[in-house]
């Protein structure tokens, strides 16, 4: 074979074994379905229990636009627009804001959110027997809360700082209402405000009503952080959609009208401070219009007075051209000027010197100014009484011109003010469905059930792998050193009858003759015969065959029983021995009882002789060489052996039982009689199947191999441990005892198993 050859065969073999993995992982699985069920039902079992456990949760929502602010003040001119200018809002900055204090502050003191009232007679059963238990509502009024026994209502309950979160707890009395925190105790009257004095400070309560008598209640008021922080846990704020100013804000909790009354009153209180801060710019500008007026007009009236008082006194002036020129733009300038420090004045209200409006301004001023320089440089040249009319006449003009402007723009915003709106507004309210979001009992149960699968998956992996039972027959010849010598498939019919306690034990060829179980007993049986010793000084003895097992209930005496059968379909003498003395079953097998077998053959003493009952009717049908061991036994004292051996109703094969329980079996076993019994026996019969207590439970079957030609380990598919299997081996191989073979048994066919033999066929007449 060359190299490419041996690398694709290596190959193929490794994608093999990891297929045989991964369905063997799957197999265990499938054997493992029992627990995998039964935790998923558990979990269906807790997903009910759990969607009656928890209230139901109901949501409300609400939608609020973000836009640009529709000022009315750019449509009253430019000039008052550029004064109180434009601000926009972003979403995201609003969302924020929503959540703040300052809007959910006036909401928590409105519907007296801090005041928490609970029930402490409401258990886990009750919560599960009524799926739903009622909670507290809160209104302006104070709040309220529904029980068995009546209702609790509060209308206020204000503490110092010392007692914020501490529990009290409220009941009626005869006179009025107890109130205790397990320190101190105040008696009050219904429906009545009271104040008490406590030992960490002031309390006031006002109680309208309990339930009855002796029924608690408890109370606690709340830090403000503490509520905002649940409420903002139950509140969702966010943009809907990418730039669109749509902000959709959502709320969820136990009560239906307790959510809608809560997030209704945070869209109220967020759209009031919204049209408060929209309306704060021009409210702003208004105030200092009004203290700016009255001076003006003060100033305008002197201005007025001065001026008439000179014209009386000098009469009307004749001003010439040039002086009229003058005189008209040195009267812009200070109109210009006038306008433009009053536009100044009212920025440096808003900005900074350093602000590019500001500065741009200040620029205007000094252009203007140079000019009114020039020309009052050349008004100087006048006259002294004209100059002076010039003066008052433009002092008394410019006076009059601001006061008028700034009144006019004073009434202009006392209109805009009346008519301003904020930049956001209410698209949808909060309604009431009463359609609960929560919990979704389907999807919980399906969940809970998927988990406890999981949960029963896992714990079926984990058992597999901690217990690492028998399965592979490789792996146990190369754990153990001894060859898998037969693998006895299950039989379903044989399952079946004997799950009835009531019937008695059956064997293969009575009820199963044609299946695979009983094929393999007669292939075990073939196995058995060719590896048999042929020693010339032997071959004339029967051979012995010890058949025992790591542990109890592998089914060693099943395999004991049908290998006697199929060993007398061959005309063989059979004798089978029941050699576990403590719990010996094998008798059922054969439909007899357990008394009069080994332990009581063992148990007699050593003084009565041998009838040589068997040697006298036997000696002429046995060889010289059979009767001479039968002289050799009849050396040794015995009692009469016949009397433990019972015929049994099939052909060729008799059955000793157990015998009376002794109690010292293994004592029993090294005396002398065990050796004189098997020297006896092998002249009888040509085949003996002894059946031994398991190796870990007993050290019977180390003595009993001693006088065996074959000492078979029996361990059951699936069910035995591997450890204990390989441990067994071990202790009988430190006995100086060696295990000819290991029968694995109860092999399970079909998919069910990993290492099943899928046979579609069997040997033997099946009935039509």
């Amino acid at each position: 074979m060359n190299k490419d050859t041996q690398h694709t065969a290596k190959t193929t073999t490794d994608k093999d074994d990891d297929e045989i993995d991964l369905m063997a992982l799957l197999l265990v699985l499938l054997r493992g379905w029992k627990v995998v069920v039964v935790f998923a039902v558990l979990g269906v079992l807790l997903g009910v229990l759990y969607s009656r456990y928890v209230n139901p949760t109901f949501k409300s929502d609400a939608l609020i636009q973000i836009e640009e602010n529709a000022q009315g003040i750019a449509a009253l001119g430019e000039s008052i627009s550029e004064l109180v200018g434009s601000e926009v809002s972003k979403a995201q900055t609003e969302t924020e804001l929503i959540r703040s204090r300052m809007i959910l502050e006036p909401v928590i003191d409105l519907l007296h959110l801090r005041i928490r009232l609970a029930d402490p007679n409401i258990g886990a059963l009750d919560k599960i027997k009524y799926d739903r238990i009622a909670t507290q509502m809160n209104t302006p009024e104070g709040v309220l809360l529904e029980t068995d026994n009546g209702q609790a209502q509060i209308s206020q309950f204000n503490v110092s700082q010392a007692y914020l979160n501490q529990s009290f707890t409220l009941t009626r009395s005869a006179t009025g209402f107890v109130l205790s925190n397990g320190f101190d105790e105040f008696k009050g009257q219904l429906g009545q405000p009271q104040s008490f004095r406590g030992v960490d400070g002031q309390i006031q309560i006002t109680v309208n009503d309990l339930p009855a008598a002796g029924y608690p209640i408890h109370i606690l008021k709340q830090s403000l952080k503490t509520t905002t922080d649940e409420i903002n846990s139950a509140l969702s704020v966010v943009e809907k959609g990418k730039q669109t100013g749509i902000i959709e804000l959502s709320m969820t909790g136990s009560d239906q009208r307790q959510v809608t009354t809560i997030l209704k009153q945070i869209v109220l209180s967020y759209i009031d401070q919204n049209q408060s801060r929209g309306s704060a710019e021009t409210t702003k500008t208004l105030a200092f219009m009004e203290t700016q007026i009255p001076t003006l007009k003060e100033k305008l009236e002197s201005s007025e007075a001065t001026f008439n008082e000179f014209r009386k006194k000098y009469g009307t002036i004749d001003v010439g051209k040039e002086a009229e020129l003058l005189l008209a733009e040195n009267s812009q300038i200070d109109a210009q000027l006038n306008e433009l420090k009053l536009k100044k004045a009212d920025l440096t209200t808003y900005y900074t010197e350093e602000h590019p409006l500001v500065t741009q301004i200040n620029e205007q001023l000094q252009v203007l100014n140079r000019r009114k320089q020039e020309i009052d440089s050349t008004i100087a040249g006048l006259p002294e009484i004209q100059r002076e009319f010039l003066k008052l006449s433009e002092d008394t003009a410019i006076n009059r011109e601001i006061y008028l402007t700034l009144l006019k723009n004073y009434e202009q915003l006392k209109i805009v003010r009346a008519g301003q709106i904020g930049f956001a507004r209410i698209i949808d309210l909060p309604i009431s469905t009463f359609k609960p979001i929560a919990p979704k009992k389907l999807q919980i149960i399906i969940l809970a059930m998927l988990l406890g699968a999981m949960l029963g998956t896992m714990l079926v992996l984990l058992k597999n792998l901690l217990k690492n039972v028998v399965k592979d027959p490789e792996r146990l010849e190369s754990k153990t050193g001894v060859p898998v010598i037969a693998t006895i498939p299950h039989s379903p019919l044989l399952s079946r009858l004997s799950k009835n306690k009531k019937s008695a034990k059956r064997m293969l060829a009575h009820v199963d003759h044609n299946s695979l179980s009983y094929e393999a007993i007669k292939s075990l049986r073939t196995s058995l015969m060719f590896a048999m010793p042929t020693d010339s000084s032997t071959k004339q003895q029967g051979k012995v065959i010890l058949i025992t097992g790591e542990s109890p209930g592998v089914g060693k005496s099943f395999i004991a029983a049908n290998l006697s059968e199929v060993f007398a379909q061959l005309n063989k003498k059979v004798l089978v021995v029941d050699a576990d003395m403590r719990l010996g079953e094998l008798h059922e097998m054969f439909g007899m009882t357990q008394y009069n077998g080994l332990a009581d053959y063992l148990s007699q003493g050593t003084g009565r002789q041998d009838t040589g009952r068997i040697a006298t009717t036997n000696a002429q049908t046995v060889s010289p060489e059979t009767n001479h061991h039968i002289e050799t036994a009849s050396k040794y004292p015995s009692t009469d052996i016949t009397a433990v051996i019972h015929p049994t109703t099939m052909d060729h094969i008799d059955f000793m039982p157990r015998g009376k329980h002794p109690h010292n079996p293994a004592s029993l076993l090294v005396s002398e009689h065990l050796g004189q019994m098997m020297d006896e026996l092998k002249t009888q019969y040509d085949y003996i199947i002894i059946d031994s207590p398991p190796v870990l439970a007993a050290s019977d079957a180390m003595i009993l191999a001693q006088h065996a030609d074959k000492v078979l380990m029996v361990t059951r598919y699936d069910d035995s441990i591997e450890g204990q299997l390989v441990y067994a081996v071990n202790q009988m191989n430190k006995a100086n005892i060696q295990v000819d073979g290991i029968i694995l048994n109860d092999v399970q066919q079909g998919i069910m198993s990993k290492y099943s033999y899928h046979y579609s066929y069997a040997y033997g007449n099946k009935q039509p």
